[in-house]
C-alpha cells in the first residue's frame, strides 16, 4: 500500500497527476459522493491507475470510497485481476467479509468465463481472517476452493496454514488438513511446532514428512527447525543424532541451527557439545561460520585451556569474512591468564598493540597480577603502561596489583613514581594499598617518601 505513483526508469516511485487527483477527492469526499465527485472531475481512468489508486493508503483506510471508486472506474475499463485481489484485500482487511465474497463471486464472472480468481485472492482471504481470529472461516475458504475454478492444492494449502501458523497455538489446527502435503507444508508445520516449543509433536511430523516425501537437501527449512525445536526444548543429544542422521541422507540444516546450537552450548559452558556441532559443520563449504559463533567458539576453547585451537580459528575468521573484535583478543587473552601461560600472553598482548585492540581493565589488572606472580615485573609495568596511554578505566584494579606487586620486589623508587601518577590519573588508591605503602616505606627508611603521597592524597 504506498502512495499512487508510477515508476521511474531508475525505480523510484513518481508522483501520477491523474491518480493524485482520484485519491484527493477519495480523501476528501464522503463514500456516498464520490461517484458523482469522480464523474464530474472530468479525468478518466485507465486500468494502471485503478491499480496504483486501489493500492494506496487512503483506499485501505477508506474501504468504502475504495469500492464506490472501483464501481466507477469499472463503467470505463476492464479491472485487470490485480485490481480485483486488491479490492479484496481491502474488504477483507476492513473485516467486511460478505461485500469481500461478493467480489470474489463478481470476480469469478469476468475474464470471459474463465475467471480471475486465482490463490493469491484467496491468500488474502486467508489473511484477512486469520488476522481476526476467524480460522474456522479461513479453512471453510479453503473447502470452497474448487466453486471458483482452483484446485484446492498443496500450494493453496500451504498459503493457509503459513498464515494460521504466525498465531500461537494454532499448529494442530493447521496440521489437521486433508489434503495431500507437500515438502513445504511439513517444513511450515515444523516451523509452527518450533514456535511452540513442541519437540514430540516436531519430531512426529518431522517423521510423517520423510515417509510421505522423502529426503531432500533443499529442505533446509524443516531441517531448521526441528534440529532447533530440540535445541530449545534441552533435548541438545537428540538433536545431535537427528544432525547425524540427516548427515548420513546427505542433507544437513542451514547456519541458523549452527549459530543457535553453538549459542546454547556456549551459554551453558558445553565444550564438547560445542566442538563436536563445529566439526560436523567445518566440512561443509556452503557454511560459513557467522561473527557471533566465532567469538562463541573462541571463548569456550579459552575456558577449557584448548588455546592453540582458539589461536587457529582467529586466524581463520577473516577467510570467512569475520573479522576479529575487542572481545574476541580479549577472550584469549583472558584464557592465556586464566591458564597461567604468561610466555603466549605477554606476546598476545603485543599482538594486541599491533591489531589495535586494547585489553579490558579486568584482563590488565589479572595480567599485572600474572606478570608479578611469574617474576616478571617488566611485563607487568608494560600492562600498566598501555592502561595510562589508552585511558583504560577503571584503573583502581591495575593500580593496586602493580602497587602490591612492585611492593613484593621492593621496588620502592617506581612505587613512589607510579603513586604519584596514579594521584595525578585520580585513581582512586585503596586504604589498604596506601597501609601496604606507608609500612614498606617505613620500613625502608624512606618515610619522607611516603609522606610526600600522603600530603598529596590529602590535597585531593
Amino acid at each position: 500500500m504506498s502512495a499512487a505513483g508510477e515508476k521511474s526508469p531508475d525505480g523510484e516511485e513518481e508522483a501520477n497527476p491523474r491518480a493524485e487527483a482520484f485519491l484527493e477527492i477519495i480523501g476528501r469526499v464522503p463514500p456516498g459522493e464520490v461517484e458523482a465527485a469522480l464523474s464530474a472531475c472530468g479525468i478518466g481512468p485507465t486500468a494502471e491507475v485503478a491499480e496504483q489508486v486501489l493500492k494506496s493508503r487512503a483506499c485501505y483506510s477508506r474501504p468504502k470510497s475504495a469500492v464506490r471508486f472501483f464501481r466507477w472506474a469499472a463503467r470505463s475499463v476492464a479491472h485487470t485481476a490485480y485490481a480485483w485481489n486488491l479490492l479484496v484485500d481491502i474488504l477483507g482487511k476492513a473485516a467486511m467479509f460478505e461485500p469481500m465474497w461478493d467480489a470474489i463471486r463478481s470476480m469469478n464472472q469476468e475474464g470471459g468465463g474463465a475467471g480471475l480468481v486465482s490463490v493469491a485472492t484467496f491468500a488474502s482471504v486467508f489473511t484477512s481472517y486469520c488476522a481476526r481470529g476467524n480460522f474456522k472461516e479461513a479453512a471453510a475458504a479453503f473447502d470452497v476452493m474448487g466453486r471458483y475454478g482452483l484446485k484446492p492444492d498443496a500450494v493453496a494449502l500451504n498459503s493457509l496454514l503459513s498464515v494460521m501458523c504466525r498465531a500461537e497455538g494454532r499448529a494442530q489446527a493447521a496440521q489437521d488438513a486433508t489434503v495431500p502435503p507437500d515438502a513445504d507444508t511439513f517444513a511450515i508445520l515444523l516451523e509452527a511446532w518450533e514456535k511452540e516449543g513442541n519437540a514430540e509433536r516436531a519430531k512426529s511430523v518431522f517423521s510423517e514428512m520423510v515417509v510421505r516425501v522423502g529426503w531432500d537437501a533443499d529442505n533446509k527449512p524443516a531441517y531448521d527447525s526441528l534440529l532447533s525445536t530440540l535445541l530449545r526444548g534441552g533435548q541438545f543429544n537428540e538433536a545431535l543424532k537427528f544432525l547425524e542422521v540427516m548427515r548420513s541422507k546427505g542433507c544437513f540444516p542451514g547456519i541458523n541451527f549452527f549459530a543457535n546450537a553453538v549459542d546454547i552450548a556456549s551459554r551453558k559452558g558445553d565444550y564438547a557439545n560445542a566442538i563436536a556441532i563445529w566439526h560436523m559443520m567445518a566440512p561443509k563449504a556452503d557454511l560459513v561460520p557467522i561473527f557471533s559463533m566465532c567469538n562463541a567458539m573462541i571463548g569456550l576453547c579459552c575456558n577449557v585451556g584448548n588455546l592453540d585451537y582458539a589461536l587457529e580459528m582467529l586466524d581463520e575468521m577473516p577467510l570467512n569474512g569475520a573479522f576479529a573484535n575487542s572481545v574476541t583478543y580479549n577472550a584469549i587473552l583472558e584464557g592465556f591468564i586464566k591458564h597461567r601461560k604468561i610466555r603466549e600472553a605477554e606476546s598476545f598482548l603485543k599482538e594486541m598493540s599491533e591489531n589495535e585492540q586494547l585489553p579490558t581493565a579486568s584482563n590488565c589488572a589479572a595480567a599485572i597480577s600474572l606478570f608479578f606472580k611469574e617474576f616478571n615485573p617488566s611485563a607487568a609495568i608494560n600492562v600498566w603502561r598501555c592502561v595510562v596511554e589508552h585511558n583504560i578505566t577503571p584503573a583502581e584494579d591495575s593500580a593496586r596489583e602493580l602497587i602490591a606487586g612492585l611492593l613484593d620486589f621492593d621496588r620502592l623508587t617506581e612505587v613512589k613514581k607510579h603513586a604519584e601518577e596514579m594521584i595525578d590519573m585520580r585513581v582512586e588508591l585503596s586504604q589498604s594499598t596506601i597501609e601496604n605503602m606507608k609500612r614498606a616505606f617505613v620500613k625502608a627508611d624512606m618515610r619522607q617518601s611516603y609522606d610526600h603521597i600522603a600530603r598529596r592524597l590529602k590535597r585531593r
